[in-house]
Formats: structure tokens, sequence, C-alpha cells
């Protein structure tokens, strides 16, 4: 039977160079059957301000602790780290590559919740976690959820968001249950995390808020200038392709 590992790191910024320094995870082998880890490690580096300023992580509290390769969550992960299991992240690009940078190499397969959310819910104006803890209603079951599994609550906590994540996982398998019938709804949403996401609008710059296919053609060179001088993201990549028929 597949496992589900949901998982959340905090860290000592947001920088090519930072690390983690707490990992909350839920690994899920069954309704009844939930493990918890919420753990505080020590990295090569201290926690910048800014960072102790979203997620009030201060250098006395990793006092003691050991490097995050010794955390009973990163021995767990390896061991489930195959193709039976999901790891499983909102912004997983962010988060894989902090484990990247502790020496694992993913032999599992993916969910990012946010990527998935893009594409079912291409409505929403925003797509973080917290934007649909309240959007979604999702505050609504936490406490008891939190209480099911001794967890407290706090935004921007590792594990706290995990706990919120689980409620956005669920809620987004009935979505995909609903717009895919028949098809299983983990396989559709690792297929989703790898699948490209036509952008229809604009969410910066001077042409915010505006039709990225009608920019095109009203602003040509604004369009290649973004293509050979910004390091675009895989949407964007992908969407301009697509509209100046490179795909």
């Amino acid at each position: 039977m597949a496992q589900y590992i949901l998982f959340d790191t905090e860290t000592t910024g947001n920088q090519e160079e930072d690390r983690i320094i707490q990992v909350g995870a839920m690994v899920v082998s069954s309704k009844s059957e939930v493990d918890i880890y919420d753990e505080l490690c020590l990295a090569p580096l201290s926690i910048k301000i800014e960072a102790m300023e979203v997620h009030g992580i201060t250098p006395e509290l990793l006092e003691g602790k050991g490097k995050f390769t010794d955390t009973k969550f990163y021995k767990t992960l390896l061991g489930l780290n195959t193709q039976d299991n999901y790891l499983i992240a909102h912004n997983m690009p962010f988060d894989l590559g902090m484990l990247k940078k502790e020496g694992f190499e993913p032999n599992i397969k993916l969910i990012d919740t946010l990527r998935v959310a893009k594409h079912l819910l291409p409505e929403s104006p925003y797509h973080r976690l917290q934007y649909f803890r309240y959007s979604m209603k999702l505050y609504l079951d936490e406490q008891k959820e939190a209480q099911k599994y001794n967890i407290t609550i706090k935004a921007h906590d590792a594990i706290g968001d995990v706990l919120v994540m689980k409620l956005l996982l669920s809620k987004l398998v009935i979505l995909v249950k609903e717009k895919f019938p028949g098809v299983n709804p983990m396989v559709k949403m690792a297929e989703l995390t790898k699948t490209p996401i036509f952008i229809e609008t604009f969410k910066f710059g001077k042409y915010k808020g505006q039709k990225i296919e009608d920019v095109c053609d009203k602003d040509i060179g604004y369009i290649n200038w973004m293509m050979d001088k910004m390091e675009l993201d895989t949407d964007l990549q992908y969407t301009l392709d697509k509209i100046m028929g490179h795909i």
C-alpha cells in the first residue's frame, strides 16, 4: 500500500545558500495510521533576521539540536524513497530543493499541491496555502484535526502548515474526482504536478492584469525582451512559447 509523506520546511532564509532548521511531516499509511514528525535541527549558517520575522525560530531554540540528516523524519524519508510512495508539499520546488541540499535524491512520486491547485482552481486570485486556509474554510476543520494528532496550528510553522495542507489535499482529491472521474486522484495529481500551466493574464509588470495573448499582439517587443532577458518560470515560458507558435 502506498504511503503519503506530507511535509514542510522552515529555513534560515529563502536564498540559494539557505538550509533547513525545522521540518514538519505527516506520514499517512491509512486513515487510521498517521505518523507525525515535528523536529528542529541545526544548519551550517545563521538564521537571517527576515526569516526569524516569518517563522519565529531563533538560534536559542536550536541549541543542542542535531543536523537535519540526523532527524527521525529524514531517516524515515530515505526508507520510503521509492516509486510506490508519494512526497507531497505546497510549492514543492522550494522544499525539495532544500532536501537536495542535504543529499536527498528523490526516487518517489511527487505531488505539489500548489501546482495542482493552479490547475484545478485557475480562477482563484491566489494559491498560497494560507489563502486557501480561509478561502476554502479549512480553518473550520483544522482544530478538530489538530486535536486528533496533538498538533498546534500556527501560520508559518512547519507542522501547522502540514496539517492545513492535509486538509487542502482532501479538497483537491474531491475536485480531481469531479473533473477526472474514474481516475486515481493521487496518480492524476502527480501527473498535474509535472504538467505546465497556460497562464491567461500577466501577474506582474506594466501589463499586470492584461491578457498575455493581447500583449503579444500589441507589444511583441516587450515579449521578446522578456524572453531574452528574464529568467521565466516554467509556466510563463510554456505560455509564451505556445502563443508564439513554438510548441
